[in-house]
């Protein structure tokens, strides 16, 4: 028996139980005295219905296929074109000689010739009264400091001395530094003359014997 059918024999049955069983009661009502209204509440309350019969249950649909995924084909890669390179070549290399450095032979320009002297330079008076022992450093004579000293003198074209310097010291700075100073304060020179008798400088040369007196 189908399904359906079971159902519909259940129900038919439970209404034909309560048909029944609302008879008994009416029957027993009757049977009993009670009274009517009673009896017509229970007839009202008991109202018989029609059982409609349910539809089946559609059949279970098939779930709706998955849709389609379209699987597009991977891009087609062009491979990068092959670029031949010639191979570089290295220039080749020339050595050069490296020329020697020229000799420069330095000469020194030749000296001028000297002026020509018509009348050399000479000094005025005694050169021996230029520096005495009057002029002996109180120093270098309680030292009892005694020397020669060599003096360079440049003397001007007016005959004047310009210029000492000691060639040959005496051993004592004192003594050195009284000579030149008595040489340029006291000395004094005939000018010398060139060729067409202009006055000229020149050098002029003296020792000075530093000696303590004897008493």
């Amino acid at each position: 028996m189908a399904y359906g059918d079971q159902t519909m024999s259940t129900r038919k049955a439970v209404s034909i139980a309560m048909v029944i069983v609302l008879h008994a009661v009416i029957g027993y009502a009757f049977v009993t005295g009670l009274a009517y209204n009673v009896v017509k509440k229970v007839a009202r309350d008991l109202k018989t219905f029609d059982v409609e019969e349910e539809a089946p249950p559609p059949p279970d649909k098939p779930p709706p296929p998955p849709p389609e995924t379209k699987i597009e084909p991977p891009p087609v890669i062009a491979p990068p074109p092959i670029v031949q390179v010639a191979p570089t070549v290295a220039p080749p290399i020339v050595s050069v000689p490296t020329p020697p450095p020229p000799v420069i032979h330095e000469t020194a320009p030749p000296a001028p010739p000297p002026p020509a002297v018509s009348r050399p330079g000479k000094p005025r008076g005694n050169p021996s009264e230029w520096v005495t022992t009057e002029d002996y450093p109180s120093a270098d004579l309680r030292a009892e400091n005694q020397g020669v000293s060599a003096a360079e003198l440049t003397v001007g074209a007016d005959g004047k001395a310009s210029n000492c310097k000691i060639t040959s010291s005496s051993g004592f700075p004192g003594l050195d530094a009284k000579t030149c100073q008595m040489l340029l304060r006291r000395s004094r020179f005939t000018p010398q003359l060139d060729g067409n008798g202009q006055p000229m400088p020149f050098t002029y040369r003296q020792r000075v014997r530093w000696q303590i007196p004897k008493d």
